[in-house]
């Protein structure tokens, strides 16, 4: 028997097979068709990436599928084929893309100057929504009645003057086609008459026994109007659009804040767009933090004109 020196007896570990693709990791996990879908060759990740290791390539790529699946989700597709169609389009390349422009507009407006512009615009945009709440209270809306067994089986109308300094309300047969002509309204409230506009469970007509429990949604669609001692005019919106609306131009005639979640979103709307609109011409120019540095003065003014 041929003897080996007793170092050539220690075994060498075996060369590891290829290890697969994160993709392909990600489809033995998950399983199914989806799975394959979302692994698709553009999510493909080498684990042979330098400084990063296969756990923390499969933490990469799962982020990403997520983000994909998340992004689908939120254009709310009617089908299972527009949901995979979706996901073909958000490859990998794109899900980068998307992040770095959402990354540079999110820097951009976080910037000194932006927000200085923010500042400086900002009333202009509320004095427009202000304009665009009291110009829909003018054209009016038609409101439904409680009864005393809290049915809505009546209506009444209300709208604002054009001067903006009454209000003009009266009943109503049936659900009006249009708007309600001021002389057809029997009612009258001036503006310089209210005292306060309350909303929800703090309104009157929300204070009645059971009000609270039988009528969720209602109360949420509530506001009152208070004016001289214990006077008040009740109002349930149609929908939540036209509470906003009302409550708002309402807060805006006493010269208060408007406070709606309508008025957040229109505000946020109204000034990314005003913005975007202002730097159309510094597209692609980096936006500084600080100001330039004023030059020194010339060493002498011979080029200026003298008009004399």
């Amino acid at each position: 028997m041929r003897c080996f020196p007793d170092s050539t007896l220690q075994t060498q570990p075996a060369p590891l097979p290829p290890t697969p693709s994160v993709a392909i990791q990600i489809h033995s996990v998950l399983g199914g068709r989806a799975a394959k879908k979302a692994a698709s060759p553009n999510l493909t990740f080498p684990i042979s990436s330098p400084g990063l290791t296969s756990l923390q390539m499969l933490k990469t790529v799962m982020q990403v599928v997520k983000e994909q699946v998340m992004r689908a989700l939120t254009t709310k597709p009617s089908s299972l084929d527009q949901f995979k169609s979706k996901l073909q389009n958000l490859s990998y390349t794109e899900i980068l893309k998307i992040r770095q422009s959402e990354r540079m507009n999110q820097e951009d407006f976080q910037s000194r100057p932006i927000l200085e512009l923010k500042e400086k615009i900002q009333p202009e945009i509320l004095e427009l929504i202000k304009q665009q709440r009291l110009n829909r209270l003018v054209e009016g809306t038609c409101f439904r009645k409680l009864n005393s067994r809290r049915r809505q089986d009546k209506f009444w109308y209300c709208r604002l003057s054009p001067n903006h300094k009454v209000l003009h309300y009266g009943d109503l047969e049936e659900s009006p086609q249009g708007e309600v002509p001021h002389d057809s309204l029997q009612d009258k409230l001036p503006v310089a008459d209210i005292k306060a506009v309350v909303t929800g469970k703090d309104c009157p007509h929300m204070k009645e026994k059971g009000a609270l429990k039988q009528n969720k949604e209602v109360l949420e669609l509530a506001f009152s109007i208070l004016y001289d001692s214990n006077c008040q005019l009740n109002f349930i919106a149609p929908d939540k659009h036209e509470y906003c609306i009302w409550t708002d131009g309402l807060n805006a005639l006493l010269g208060k804040d408007m406070l709606s979640d309508l008025t957040r979103n229109d505000l946020d709307t109204l000034l990314s767009m005003e913005i975007k609109l202002r730097l159309l011409d510094l597209e692609n120019i980096q936006i500084p933090d600080a100001p330039p540095p004023i030059p020194k003065e010339p060493s002498n003014y011979d080029f200026v004109y003298d008009c004399n």
